[in-house]
């Protein structure tokens, strides 16, 4: 985490892709926006952005009280699901001659792109935006350069035609983007699979992931992907079993 002689430092820069500064205590939506953006590092500087609270732009301190409950709102933003995945986030209280100050140091996500109530937010110098379709694209591929987990690893062999595209679009990408976004959106369908980690660009074939959310035969790709419901005669696992159903597929 910074310290305070490094934030002493910071108060007298510019705001840039790394730092913001506000003087509010309640513009949640904004915390999130600038946590959002500091995760995506669309400049790749590969170094933690912060939110500064407290600070006025010239980087003097504007005298407000950072009481328990604004850390608790700031600590929220990395468990509560606003922001997906999840970021990685330190909070900490400073206190000076002329007033108190909380830093949220946000670290660079190793998975963008990072999506805030389903935008995909970014700085450009001092400036916040929702990224365009080419800056997610850069974001996704960003991603590809590190370890990648099972679920966003492409399910070889698997195509399109392997996934129930309707459920997708009609049930789930609602619920994962932003109204706004979705009726700005030029992207084909690949692509918005894509921006979920539902499919791979470059192998051009569905994720694991894919498969395991909308594909209609799971199990032939993933055997054992299934869930199952069983029924026990008695009341531990050892007993027979009335009855059993798998769910799998779609």
């Amino acid at each position: 985490m910074i310290t305070k002689e490094e934030l002493t430092v910071l108060l007298t820069e510019m705001e840039t892709a790394r730092i913001e500064k506000t003087i509010s205590k309640t513009d949640t939506n904004k915390f999130g926006e600038a946590i959002c953006s500091f995760s995506n590092d669309m400049a790749a500087t590969g170094l933690p952005g912060y939110l500064i609270i407290g600070a006025n732009d010239d980087g003097s301190i504007a005298g407000i009280d950072i009481d328990e409950r604004i850390i608790q709102t700031l600590l929220y933003f990395g468990t509560d699901g606003r922001i997906v995945p999840p970021p990685a986030l330190n909070v900490k209280k400073f206190t000076f001659d002329k007033g108190e100050l909380v830093v949220v140091e946000v670290q660079p996500s190793k998975v963008p792109p990072v999506r805030f109530k389903g935008k995909v937010c970014i700085r450009v110098g001092p400036r916040k935006e929702t990224a365009n379709e080419a800056e997610e694209r850069i974001l996704s591929e960003k991603r590809s350069t590190f370890a990648r987990s099972f679920d966003t690893q492409p399910c070889y062999e698997s195509n399109l035609e392997d996934l129930s595209t309707d459920i997708f679009k009609q049930t789930y990408l609602p619920t994962a983007i932003d109204e706004d976004t979705l009726a700005a959106n030029g992207r084909d369908l690949k692509e918005q699979l894509a921006s979920l980690k539902f499919y791979d660009l470059k192998a051009d074939c569905p994720t694991n992931a894919g498969i395991l959310m909308f594909g209609k035969n799971p199990r032939f790709y993933l055997p054992g992907a299934y869930v199952q419901y069983v029924k026990f005669d008695g009341k531990d696992v050892t007993s027979d079993f009335k009855h059993e159903l798998r769910f799998e597929g779609i």
